[in-house]
């Protein structure tokens, strides 16, 4: 069980979640009409007011929400209450709209990276609620927290070794395999991985885990992981370059799933690849019209060392391919054009698979981790085309999203489904259950939709 999570019974400060409808019934019974009033307290949408007991002691907390069925409420915003409220032990007195999703938000909204300075030292927790079950919830938790965390970690101390540490430890956890490709082995059978890392001095690897019963559906994740990206000798701008420590989110965002899969010990044969690499500047970086056969056996040109992730990945996923998985989900933050398109929040994904599509939409919404399908426009193939291989590794300048995606596809053929997600892995801002820094998209989503699919 996540430590944020008290017992049942434990004494806990009421937490009342109050609407312009019920403001009165509820300031009523706690006898502060008054107080609530003198304090211009309306109920609107995030506004709280805390209120003293007899003591000094605090005896209440209200907190405004939409109205009940409105369309753009925000089932996270519970999640403003972790930075408004003081250290202690709470409870909801009365249901929020949705309680599962209020509980999930005030627990990710207490989140804090402090590696590398003091932590605030206010300590939070929360009685869950009747009927949600704090076991799956704690799962999600941890999961999230560990993709934060590995995003957030700065390069320095976040390199292909440090990421390789960090799955061998989740394997450890959940007695999972794992083995790793480095040096002249990597060279030979994931060529475009060892491309890409080979101008670092800090070793490029595949990192490859799997767990559960063979007899079981397989999925395959795979997730980027570059831990840092100058643009290699097509070097990024300082603004381009600033937040490339989060350019590993993939890789972070799939053993968060993962971690959430396992510990449910969802029955699934789950297997998480990871090709871990820094696309670096030095004499032996590779070069714009480089061509490199990958492990496919498609020939890439390079027309852009800063479109290095999809290379990765397209190893990656000719690996995972081969077994022919009944589903291959995988994770980058790969393109700038999808945050054009959609925004930091709001993550494009790509399917042949209608039905797929249909799913994850509606399982972004239930939880509250939207996702957007954009189209794999084949029409947008011929921009990938090379006089001299068989494919170049960039396009035309618009339609960046899909022209990387369809990139991608021509190393996946023999998985019964495939999913692609640009991801940002950041939030800019912050949100309610969502503190500025890095993010784990799409996971809980996935995760919602996996569970009801094999679970």
């Amino acid at each position: 069980m996540h430590p944020i999570f008290a017992s049942d019974g434990a004494p806990a400060i009421p937490i009342w979640f109050t609407t312009t409808d019920n403001l009165t019934d509820i300031a009523g019974k706690l006898d502060a009409v008054v107080f609530a009033k003198a304090a211009g307290f309306q109920a609107k949408p995030s506004q709280s007011l805390l209120l003293p007991g007899k003591n000094g002691e605090l005896a209440a907390v209200l907190f405004g929400l939409d109205k009940d069925g409105d369309p753009d409420s925000n089932p996270f915003l519970p999640g403003r209450l972790t930075g408004i409220v003081p250290a202690g032990t709470y409870r909801f007195a009365n249901a929020p709209h949705d309680a599962r999703l209020a509980t999930l938000a005030f627990a990710l909204g207490t989140y804090e990276f402090a590696r590398y300075r003091k932590a605030n030292g206010k300590t939070l927790r929360l009685v869950p609620p009747a009927g949600v079950d704090a076991g799956e919830l704690s799962a999600i938790i941890d999961g999230v927290t560990l993709a934060r965390d590995l995003i957030n970690t700065p390069s320095n101390d976040m390199g292909p070794a440090e990421l390789e540490a960090a799955a061998r430890k989740l394997a450890k956890a959940h007695r999972a395999k794992i083995a790793v490709t480095s040096g002249a082995k990597l060279a030979r059978n994931f060529p475009l991985v060892n491309a890409v890392g080979q101008g670092s001095a800090r070793t490029p690897r595949l990192i490859d885990l799997t767990w559960g019963n063979p007899k079981h559906p397989k999925v395959t994740l795979v997730g980027k992981g570059v831990c840092f990206d100058t643009g290699g000798l097509d070097i990024k701008n300082d603004a381009g370059m600033l937040n490339m420590k989060k350019d590993m989110g993939g890789a972070a965002t799939a053993l968060a799933l993962a971690h959430m899969l396992m510990t449910r010990k969802i029955p699934l044969r789950l297997r998480v690849i990871i090709p871990a690499v820094e696309n670096s500047i030095s004499g032996t970086s590779f070069r714009p019209r480089d061509i490199y056969r990958s492990r496919k056996g498609i020939s890439v040109e390079i027309g852009n060392t800063d479109a290095e992730g999809r290379l990765v990945l397209a190893d990656a996923l000719a690996l995972a391919d081969e077994e022919k998985p009944e589903l291959i989900i995988d994770f980058a933050t790969l393109t700038g054009a999808a945050r054009v398109a959609l925004g930091p929040d709001l993550p494009p994904f790509f399917t042949d698979d209608d039905r797929l599509a249909a799913e994850l939409m509606e399982s972004g919404a239930r939880e509250n981790d939207p996702l957007w399908r954009l189209p794999l426009w084949r029409p947008y193939d011929a921009m990938l085309e090379s006089k001299v291989a068989d494919t170049n590794n960039v396009g035309g300048g618009l339609g960046g999203a899909i022209i990387a995606a369809l990139f991608l596809r021509k190393f996946v053929g023999n998985a019964k489904a495939w999913l692609h997600l640009d991801i940002f892995a950041w939030t800019p801002s912050a949100k309610p259950g969502r503190p500025e820094g890095g993010e784990c998209m799409s996971a809980r989503a996935l995760y919602a939709m996996l569970v009801k699919k094999y679970g």
